[in-house]
């Protein structure tokens, strides 16, 4: 009977094996349609609100902010297929454009967000320790803030603009992300490939990001569709109170600040497009979250 040294077993944690691991990105993708419908419905809004951000420029009918004042609080017509605001502006065009502010604040702050409190987990539970406990005391105290509370502080620090945004909602996603990872990362901390690393003399950080940070990846890949859809929506909050994106750039909760309450009775359209927009993007970042969670989860992934 051979024993494998340590160096092999180290070795071995970098090799992925197997049928499944072999299928192609589109076998997987067709896969996950298959058995995740709901996922699919929700990567489709998902797809749908990316490529109208991307390409706002050439799908987007009128100038977003362009103000036509013959022709305010028009109803949906031909000419305007979701009526205008109270300034003239398409509807249909600042909903456009409005994605791609959406896009930006949700991916980024989610992206920010998730990075940092993946790397603040993983090295939390890999030093342990008085690291951990002062880490984890920290985080506490940020958790203590519901996330909208923590992000109208920031930007009454920082001030309003997109950036300052996208800073503000970043900063509480980082303690959510990190005490998710970390309780996956203490579970990996004690495999023996990670004995075997340390046996062999490798560093901390080749230890943490090339062995510990890839076995945590399938909680982190979930919690990041969660984290954008709760970036938009939180955009969408701080905009519609003023302390967000500012005009005359297109956001779905400015849209809603200008015609949710004056122009409610006479012209209702104002404020519910733009409402439709934010419920059917975070809806969709919800399905396909929920289903990528099943279809990485092995214990759910036979039934």
């Amino acid at each position: 009977m051979t024993v494998a040294s340590p160096a092999e077993i180290a070795r071995s944690a970098d090799v992925e094996e197997g049928p499944e691991l072999r299928r192609t990105a589109w076998q997987s993708a067709l896969l996950f349609c298959q058995r995740q419908p709901l996922g699919t419905v929700g990567m489709v809004i998902m797809i749908i609100m990316i490529a109208a951000g991307l390409s706002a420029e050439w799908i987007s009918p009128y100038n977003p902010t362009r103000n036509d004042f013959t022709a305010m609080t028009q109803a949906p017509s031909w000419a305007h297929l979701l009526g205008t605001d109270q300034f003239g502006r398409d509807l249909l065009s600042r909903i456009i454009h409005g994605a791609r502010t959406a896009l930006i604040v949700g991916f980024t702050s989610a992206l920010v967000g998730g990075f940092a409190g993946l790397v603040l987990g993983v090295s939390s539970a890999y030093f342990g320790g008085r690291f951990d406990l002062i880490l984890q005391r920290v985080l506490d105290v940020l958790m203590a803030f519901p996330l909208i509370i923590m992000a109208l502080a920031v930007v009454a620090i920082f001030g309003t603009g997109v950036q300052n945004v996208i800073i503000a909602i970043t900063i509480p996603l980082i303690p959510r992300c990190a005490r998710v990872v970390r309780s996956s990362a203490l579970v990996i901390r004690e495999v023996p490939y990670i004995d075997a690393a340390r046996a062999c003399g490798f560093n901390h950080a080749r230890i943490i990001f090339r062995h510990m940070i890839p076995n945590v990846v399938a909680p982190f890949l979930i919690m990041l569709t969660a984290f954008a859809g709760q970036a938009i929506l939180a955009e969408a909050s701080l905009s519609y109170l003023g302390l967000g994106v500012q005009e005359p750039v297109p956001a779905w909760g400015l849209m809603l600040q200008g015609g949710a309450e004056e122009y409610a009775s006479t012209a209702p359209w104002i404020a519910i497009f733009p409402g439709v927009a934010i419920a059917l993007t975070v809806f969709g970042f919800s399905l396909f979250g929920d289903a990528l969670r099943d279809a990485l989860d092995p214990k759910m992934r036979d039934r």
